[in-house]
């Protein structure tokens, strides 16, 4: 049994991220996870952020990936945008596109690609969005492997165009009972008290299930999970999911490794 650990980093010149973040953040959070998803400039991040989370990932051992947003800095990416398929296509190729030349400067291919907030969770619902971000990964690399939430829009895209997919889990989000992500914009969207995101970490890895908002039971099969960069603690949190996945058997893998 296995699971990838990922995180989403490179985001802290952004002010609406957490004071953590913003101060060495990614540093202290590399050590614990196994894959990398870096702001590509649209919603966090830029060019020189860029390479030196890519430089941080490299040294670590930890797979990197691109985290295409929503042109939307102010709104940190997490507002939702009406915008058509082929704008969606053209801004991620040019996103990830610039990350994979920086890092390929530094002698890193990206393993992956993961849609930053809102963008990820529209695609998780809306085919022709989701299309739109399988087309441009594989414009880049046809060897990338898309992320998305368990039997969504965007892993369905990534089958649909050749791409291997990672269906993805958020022990520190709460869940729909149809197995979608609570809005942000609700109270208790995300989950704070440690305890509980280490055992749903250990439960959706091992059993496939998470509780549900209401208490019901949501099955879902997940290849990697992820501990949000810019949530305070973040770092301790990776580190204390890490090791209750190693204690309860688990190994700890970079999704593409092989």
């Amino acid at each position: 049994m296995r699971v990838d650990l990922n995180a989403d980093v490179g985001e802290g010149r952004n002010a609406a991220v957490g004071a953590e973040a913003r101060n060495g953040g990614d540093a202290v959070i590399m050590p614990s996870i196994t894959s990398a998803n870096i702001a590509c400039g649209f919603h966090a991040g830029d060019p020189g952020v860029m390479r030196a989370t890519v430089a941080l990932a490299r040294d670590h051992g930890v797979a990197v990936g691109a985290h295409p947003g929503f042109p939307d800095v102010e709104g940190f990416g997490r507002r939702e945008l009406h915008v058509a398929p082929r704008d969606v296509e053209d801004f991620v190729v040019y996103q990830v596109g610039a990350l994979a030349a920086i890092a390929a400067a530094q002698g890193v291919r990206l393993q992956h690609v993961k849609p930053h907030g809102a963008l990820f969770n529209m695609a998780a619902r809306d085919a022709a969005l989701a299309d739109a971000i399988a087309r441009a990964a594989m414009v880049i690399d046809r060897e990338l492997i898309l992320f998305g939430l368990p039997d969504s829009e965007l892993v369905a895209a990534g089958a649909r165009v050749g791409l291997r997919t990672a269906r993805e889990g958020f022990a520190d989000r709460a869940y729909q009972p149809d197995g979608t992500l609570v809005p942000r914009s609700e109270a208790g969207a995300v989950i704070h008290t440690p305890e509980i995101v280490v055992h749903r970490a250990v439960r959706m890895a091992r059993e496939g299930t998470v509780e549900a908002v209401d208490g019901s039971r949501v099955t879902l099969t997940i290849d990697t999970l992820c501990v949000h960069g810019d949530t305070p603690g973040a770092a301790e949190l990776a580190s204390r999911i890490r090791r209750a996945l190693v204690d309860a058997g688990i190994e700890v893998k970079a999704v593409g490794a092989a």
